[in-house]
Order: structure tokens, then C-alpha cells, then sequence
């Protein structure tokens, strides 16, 4: 089975004046905290081993899960000192995993109905150093991936930045999901130290090693990063 990590360090400077207070990691939709609607997702299709990084609040976090007693390991990475970003967080949270078993990584602030166990079959049938949830939806940053799913590049519309990894006249955007299967091999390739996000990785891992996407739809899909999106998500778990 799988093992995971949720991305729960950050500032959640779009949720505010709810962060104030509190992480975004323990943003309520429908009477539950984000973390929680993940942690229980992660158990429910059996990963029982969960490494959970934190930053802002912290001792909420850390007290959070005391006072719950999951029924899995769960493992905290300490960014208190400083915020790593999704690279910088995964790489310092090396010793936390082990060797064997692929990584779920997930953003906290991300309430889906993929099914993690499809998901992960795909990852394994493809073999591939990592495997990103991506759709079809509209955003200021794509992944970029040719006729076989494989990345090929990165693209922001507001600014123009373009970065190719692989030479290919038929890409397609999609949007990224901020949640992703990685082989443990990936952390011994990543050279980056301190903070740094993972995409960039991606796209130079991506010109030796086979990096795909997995397509779901939208509808099953909410980015909590906004108020509003609270409704939506709840919406959605109904």
C-alpha cells in the first residue's frame, strides 16, 4: 500500500480573516477541518502511514491529531523556522517515508472524490517516477503533456512563461490538481535544497524519466484556497 503526505504548512493568506486564527489545514467544510476530511480519505482506502508538514499555527495542527487518535501513523515534518514550499517540504520530509512504497502527496486545501485507489493503479501500470491528477479546467498555469500523457511542459497565460521540457507539437493544457503520486526514487534524485516547488522538478526529472498525468473531471474536484470555495466543496461532499 501506499503511503502519503499532506501539504499543510502553508500560510493560507487566501482564506483570511479565517487564518487569523488558525491554520487553513483546520478550515471547516460541513463541521469537519480539511485535514480531517483528508486524513479519513487516506484511511478509509487504507494508507496507514501519513506524514503531515506545518508551519503556520502548528501546535493547533500537532494538537489536532492528538486529540483525534487516527487509526494510522501519522508523522509530523517541522517547517516552524521556515516555509518550504512543496519541494522544500517534500525533500525535508525524506526521513519520514520509507523506501519501498510510493508517496501520495496531497495540498490540504484540496477536496476531491478522486479515487485514490484508481489513481494509484494507473501510477503502477505506467510505471512512472511521478503521476500528476490534472483537468480540464481553467487556470493561469498549465502542465503541459503530449498524446501519451507524459509532461512535456509548463505554461503561465498571465505572464507568457513558457518552459519545454520535451519537444512536442501537439501538447495539451491541463490544469494540475495538486495532488500527485511519486516513486520513492524521486527523492534521491532531487538535487534543490531549501525552498522550492516541486514543478520545476517535475519538468527537468521529466527530460530522463517517464512523468504522467492522470485525468479526472472537474465536477469531483474544489480547490479550497478561497471563502467562497467553502460552499463549493460542501456542495460537493453532500
Amino acid at each position: 500500500m501506499f503511503q502519503a503526505m499532506i501539504l499543510a504548512a502553508g500560510l493560507g493568506t487566501r482564506l483570511k480573516p479565517l487564518t487569523l486564527s488558525k491554520p487553513k489545514a483546520l478550515v471547516e467544510v460541513a463541521n469537519v477541518s480539511l485535514l480531517e476530511h483528508n486524513i479519513k480519505k487516506l484511511i478509509d482506502c487504507g494508507c496507514n502511514h501519513i506524514v503531515i508538514n506545518v508551519h503556520h499555527f502548528a501546535e493547533q495542527i500537532i494538537e489536532h491529531i492528538s486529540n483525534k487518535h487516527y487509526s494510522a501513523d501519522i508523522f509530523i515534518s517541522d517547517e516552524t523556522n521556515l516555509l518550504l514550499d512543496t519541494g522544500g517540504g517534500l525533500v525535508n520530509a525524506k526521513h519520514l517515508f520509507d523506501s519501498k512504497n510510493d508517496i501520495l502527496i496531497h495540498n490540504v486545501d484540496i477536496i476531491s472524490k478522486i479515487d485514490f485507489l484508481s489513481f494509484y493503479k494507473e501510477h503502477k501500470e505506467n510505471n512512472s517516477l511521478a503521476t500528476l491528477a490534472v483537468s480540464k479546467r481553467e487556470t493561469s498555469r498549465y502542465l503541459l503533456f503530449n498524446k501519451e500523457n507524459t509532461l512535456c511542459g509548463w505554461e503561465n497565460t498571465k505572464t507568457g512563461e513558457k518552459i519545454i521540457s520535451s519537444e512536442n507539437k501537439n501538447l495539451t493544457r491541463w490544469g494540475f490538481s495538486g495532488i500527485q503520486f511519486i516513486n520513492p526514487e524521486l527523492l534521491n534524485l532531487i538535487q534543490q535544497e531549501g525552498s522550492f516547488s516541486i514543478i520545476p522538478e517535475y519538468l527537468k526529472l521529466s527530460k530522463s524519466y517517464p512523468i504522467k498525468s492522470y485525468i479526472h473531471s472537474k465536477k469531483i474536484w474544489v480547490d479550497v484556497g478561497k471563502i467562497e470555495a467553502i460552499e463549493k466543496a460542501e456542495k460537493l461532499l453532500s
